[in-house]
């Protein structure tokens, strides 16, 4: 006899079911990517959060550690447009580049190489 395993949209309902029956109060939380920017992140900031690069040829990667792909490098004064982060990276996008990466392309920096950090 095959049986079928239970998907997580049979098994969501139910489990709030039972815990509405025992009386538990049952919050649920968005995702960390529920602003769509990211799957990678673990903590969405608010929007239009923007930052300043403070270091020169700071790589831009495209993912969240050294083993990614640089996408090319920012400079001091480079602005940023920052979404959300993992760990000591933020994933960003571009609004003003010195080296030249085009406006709009969003990639990963290390969160220790920008200032004025504001939302």
């Amino acid at each position: 006899m095959i049986r079928r395993i239970a998907t997580r949209t049979a098994v969501v309902p139910a489990v709030m079911a039972l815990a509405a029956a025992a009386g538990l109060t049952v919050t649920t939380a968005p995702a960390a990517y529920a602003a769509g920017e990211n799957r990678q992140c673990s903590r969405d900031w608010e929007p239009d959060f923007s930052a300043t690069v403070g270091k020169n040829a700071w790589n831009y990667r495209s993912g969240p550690s050294t083993g990614y792909k640089s996408l090319g490098y920012l400079y001091r004064g480079d602005k940023l447009k920052v979404f959300c982060s993992k760990g000591s990276w933020d994933y960003a996008q571009i609004t003003t580049s010195k080296a030249g990466i085009r406006k709009g392309t969003k990639g990963w920096v290390r969160a220790d190489g920008l200032i004025n950090l504001a939302g």
